[in-house]
């Protein structure tokens, strides 16, 4: 499953009160040390170090690394006593959606629900909470957890909620569910044409209810935006729900310029706790934020925009995943490409002019081809350390898998997609079509840098959920036996560091963050366990304690 940064612009926030929101820094800005740890990293070659102490500088940054029968030094200015607990490097999430995040916790949230009676059940008993609101949001919903062989419809909304609109986004970002109310806001008619790389799904030549990919804007423009104060609380929400999970760095996929203004906000305000390595969404709200190319590090390396997020095409979960061959659950369908390879072409080149770095969301394997295609003729010009990224490369045609080798292109990609879609993917392919589906390890054997991140709210931001996919190709109930498509599996540290060190690297933050190591920054997080020991399913159930950033205690589980 896939999502476009720009489908999370939030409809509209439900939750306006001021969100109380991890700790008061503990000032760092002196000689300390973090002391009597079980501490793990992992050191520039990937390979696994340990030690017992961490000394920082007074700016929070990693000084050394002390083992147990290193001598501390005589004066500090204070020191923290673990207790003999495990500490690892914060983990860094390399394809998220910030404020996507915020407002999917503020909204009313269908991710539970195991079948449409009971998402219009919790719809239902929502409005009926808040007659106030004149329109109804929320998202989450998924037709195939349902088991519902289609998707929902109007229809079904209107027989519980028919005063005043309601939409719903899909799980994946890539479709809105409408009723009856919230169509006729948007003009929506019998008429109304998709528009290009869009799909309004009909009955009977109607409307149904359902818009997918670019389909959804016709919706969206009726939806009341939030205000200044709703961004801030949903960002609050969201770095919360971030730290709480050891995130200490993440990617930010589509940042549009009200997203960008509310991160400067909180910088201004001193509320910026997580690291954000910002893409735009597209060139042109790139160029609105960074101009004449990526921003200098803001906000004491909090916050820099590093390029532009394109999308090549649509997900899988509502067929908008453009694939070479039809779907094998719905023949007369190919998925949805978003650009022509003309316009692709001069959009990563406009992009790559200013330096910004350049990152496609592609899922089928049409879409991953025209992208590699396109990086294969522009990599002859723009040339240097380029970092080129596919965001999920989901589906690939095996004959394309060794091109993602060339060029230095990161595959940019999300464990919990595999576990969570499988069966889906399944369906939606053959299973003759499924040898480039999910291919971490075959990535790494073909030299592409990998990278791993959760796509939030898409899936949980737990680290540990994709940490453990990675390793098994299993989902929390171990199922399939032996793993699915068990020749992709990656190993323990592999996964770790696509999980850090490398997740840095994509955002050319490697000599920064992602690592515990000197001069880098004192990003950290206590877990209650040793996820190096666990066995999967107690990898899964790890918590996290304490997360610090740059030597400061953000946040603490209470």
């Amino acid at each position: 499953m896939l999502k476009s940064a720009s489908s999370f612009r939030p409809l509209r926030i439900l939750l306006a009160a001021t969100l109380a929101t991890a700790l008061t820094p503990v000032a760092a800005l002196a000689d300390a040390l973090i002391d009597n740890v079980t501490g793990m990293t992992l050191d520039k070659d990937g390979k696994v170090v340990r030690f017992t102490g961490l000394l920082l500088t007074p700016d929070g940054k990693v000084a050394r690394l002390l083992s147990a029968k290193d001598k501390r030094p005589d004066k500090l200015d204070w020191r923290a006593d673990m207790k003999g607990r495990v500490l690892i490097p914060g983990f860094v999430d390399s394809h998220g959606h910030v404020m996507g995040l915020g407002f999917r916790l503020l909204e009313l949230d269908l991710a539970p629900t195991k079948s449409l009676d009971e998402a219009k059940a919790r719809i239902a008993a929502y409005a009926s909470a808040n007659p106030e609101r004149k329109w109804v949001l929320g998202g989450g919903w998924n037709q195939e957890s349902w088991a519902l062989g289609r998707f929902p419809t109007a229809a079904d909304l209107d027989a519980i909620v028919s005063d005043r609109p309601v939409v719903m986004e899909r799980a994946d970002g890539h479709a809105l569910w409408a009723n009856s109310a919230a169509m006729k806001a948007a003009g929506i008619t019998a008429k109304t044409v998709s528009p290009a790389g869009g799909r309004i799904e009909k009955i009977g030549g109607q409307p149904s209810g359902v818009f997918v990919d670019a389909a959804m804007a016709l919706i969206q423009k009726a939806v009341p935006q939030p205000l200044a104060k709703d961004r801030n609380t949903a960002f609050l929400k969201a770095q919360n729900e971030l730290l709480s999970h050891g995130i200490t760095a993440t990617a930010d996929m589509g940042t549009t310029l009200d997203e960008w203004l509310t991160y400067r906000r909180m910088g201004d305000a001193g509320n910026l706790r997580v690291r954000i390595m910002s893409y735009g969404g597209g060139v042109e709200d790139s160029v609105r934020i960074g101009g004449t190319g990526p921003t200098q590090w803001l906000y004491n390396n909090k916050l820099r925009l590093v390029g532009v997020k394109l999308y090549g095409d649509g997900a899988l979960g509502s067929r908008g995943a453009w694939l070479k061959q039809p779907y094998a659950d719905a023949p007369g369908q190919t998925g949805l490409g978003f650009m022509s390879d003309d316009v692709i072409r001069n959009l990563m080149s406009r992009a790559a002019m200013d330096k910004y770095q350049v990152a496609v969301h592609a899922i089928g394997d049409r879409a991953n081809a025209q992208v590699l295609d396109a990086i294969d003729e522009l990599a002859e010009t723009y040339k240097g350390d380029r970092r080129w990224r596919i965001e999920h490369a989901q589906i690939v045609d095996p004959a394309d898998l060794p091109r993602f080798g060339k060029h230095g292109i990161i595959a940019s990609m999300q464990p919990v997609h595999e576990t969570s879609d499988r069966t889906m993917a399944e369906a939606r392919l053959g299973p003759a079509r499924l040898a480039g589906a999910y291919a971490w390890n075959t990535m790494l054997k073909n030299g592409a840098p990998l990278v791993f991140g959760s796509d939030y709210p898409v899936e949980s931001p737990d680290p540990f959920a994709g940490w453990a996919a990675a390793i098994t190709r299993q989902g929390p109930d171990g199922q399939p036996y032996g793993g699915w498509q068990p020749q992709e599996i990656v190993t323990r540290e592999q996964a770790w560091r696509a999980f850090t060190m490398d997740g840095a690297y994509a955002g050319f933050a490697e000599e920064l963050f992602g690592r515990l190591g000197h001069g880098q920054q004192a990003d950290f997080v206590i877990v209650d366990r040793n996820p190096l020991d666990a066995n999967p399913t107690q990898l899964r159930a790890t918590k996290v304690e304490e997360t610090w950033i740059g030597g400061q205690k953000v946040w603490e589980r209470r």
